[in-house]
């Protein structure tokens, strides 16, 4: 039954999925919202969960190929764990910087980690990114992000 890798992560992303559904039907409803905060999360476990049960019927054996892809090497498990590490420094230090800054600078290293050259570049695309989507939370939604050390 649990013969291929597949049948197995189902399992695990069905049971994290179960999880995941219980805990966003614990969301409070608003009362001034038509459309609420837990629509999202419900439909992201129930398509979770869909998928999961997909992936554990899917009859497809595995060809030795494709069991050599998942050998992964120490330093692709090196530079997984050190991007793991900074996405935990950018939600700790969120806050207190802001999010334009430290988000142009976690885009900034995550991607020189992953192989981009250009420092000027991601800059300039990494700076209008964040702006775009700072000024169209605070004046389009009206949901304010952290601004940290920032005046605005």
């Amino acid at each position: 039954m649990l013969n291929s890798m597949n049948r197995k992560v189902s399992i695990v992303i069905f049971l994290f999925s179960i999880i995941y559904l219980i805990y966003s039907y614990q969301i409070e409803p608003s009362p001034f919202a038509k459309i609420d905060a837990d629509i999202m999360p419900k439909g992201l476990g129930y398509l979770l969960l869909i998928l999961s049960v997909f992936l554990f019927i899917e009859n497809k054996e595995e060809t030795e190929q494709e069991k050599a892809k998942r050998n992964i090497s120490k330093q692709e498990i090196g530079l997984l764990l050190l991007i793991v590490l900074f996405v935990l420094l950018y939600i700790t230090l969120l806050e207190f910087i802001g999010f334009i800054i430290v988000t142009i600078l976690f885009l900034t290293a995550t991607s020189r980690m992953l192989g981009y050259t250009s420092w000027i570049r991601m800059f300039i695309i990494f700076g209008i990114f964040t702006l775009v989507i700072y000024v169209s939370f605070n004046e389009l939604l009206g949901l304010s992000l952290p601004s940290g050390i920032l005046p605005f």
